[in-house]
């Protein structure tokens, strides 16, 4: 199959969930479309949608699922379009994994690590029990876990451990994207800057791509290249993370970024007043426009998402500067 341009790429996803309040709109009509060999953060407050997002793309849904309809293009095959056999035999843990959020929680108890990284390559790559084993010490040996380790159980590992075991097991069958749901919260600091160093160097030896899901900015920056902004359901930015971190366009990202702390120069803390809206009746027009400082009589009117110098942001603002996008375009620019 020839490479596409993207490694991925997202069409008018919807996934709304039943619930005994009513219809979530966890995602509401989101497009974009991922670089290859490129690591993209979506950032966001909790309750956004962005884990929802994760098992939209993995097909990982619950029960209670009300809508999930959309395009999701991997290499240019629209996987949408593959019954779920042939979606879990093919496509999910072969050529997308995830990397869950709470290790602890997504390993098992009574198994060794050594046998959960092997499962992978055992149940999609067809190998012997021996073959995957020697898989999985390859693969720690490669996040930096001593071979040793293959017969311990999860609660013998420490957290960034656990961690580490985790991305093996995401790595072992050698997929194209790997989607991380917050791999350093519950970690030290210094911990997390490992993980984040371990992650970096696996890109650049491997070149697969990331979909890392935080809402820690500053870890996140250390990895990033590209930056999509997830508010109520709706990608409402998406940027390369040099013009993200210098200059956020929408008003929530410029929102988030002066709520970070930095190590130089004066600086006074900002919030965001009120918070989110609920998932269960969004509001009309634009969905952050209450706790907006800029909103304006047209923040109303839903916005639709304008291109900008090769970025993409979904306000008013920027009616007459940028050009108006449809979900195909809705892309980020790779940088030369």
């Amino acid at each position: 199959m020839m490479k596409n341009e993207h490694v991925l790429h997202v069409e008018d996803l919807y996934l709304y969930f039943v619930t005994k309040k009513g219809i979530v709109q966890a995602v509401d009509g989101v497009s974009f479309s991922l670089p290859r060999n490129s690591a993209t953060v979506i950032l966001g407050e909790s309750g956004c949608g962005k884990s929802s997002l994760a098992r939209a793309i993995l097909r990982l849904l619950p029960r209670n699922v009300h809508t999930y309809t959309g395009k999701i293009a991997l290499d240019g095959q629209n996987v949408m379009a593959l019954d779920e056999d042939t979606f879990r035999d093919q496509i999910r843990w072969v050529r997308i994994s995830m990397v869950p959020q709470a290790a602890m929680n997504a390993l098992n108890p009574v198994l060794r690590v050594g046998d959960q990284v092997a499962e992978p390559a055992m149940v999609h790559l067809g190998v012997t029990k021996e073959e995957g084993w020697e898989m999985a010490r390859r693969m720690f040996r490669y996040v930096g876990v001593p071979e040793g380790f293959l017969n311990r159980y999860p609660f013998e590992l420490s957290g960034g451990m656990r961690q580490r075991v985790a991305i093996a097991m995401a790595l072992v069958t050698s997929p194209s994207l790997i989607i991380l749901d917050e791999p350093t919260s519950a970690l030290d600091v210094l911990t997390q800057a490992n993980i984040m160093n371990t992650l970096k160097r696996i890109k650049q030896e491997t070149g697969t791509s990331y979909i890392l899901i935080t809402h820690d900015i500053a870890t996140s920056s250390d990895l990033a290249e590209y930056v999509a902004v997830m508010y109520a359901g709706q990608i409402v930015e998406m940027n390369n993370a040099a013009n993200f971190f210098s200059q956020p366009l929408h008003p929530y990202s410029q929102k988030l970024m002066a709520s970070v702390p930095r190590l130089h120069g004066k600086q006074t803390l900002e919030f965001i007043p009120g918070r989110p809206p609920s998932l269960l009746s969004p509001p009309s027009g634009c969905r952050f426009a209450s706790r907006c400082p800029l909103r304006f009589d047209k923040c109303d009117q839903d916005p639709p998402t304008f291109h900008l110098n090769g970025s993409i942001v979904k306000c008013w603002l920027y009616e007459h500067e940028g050009t108006l996008t449809t979900p195909a375009s809705e892309t980020i620019q790779p940088e030369e």
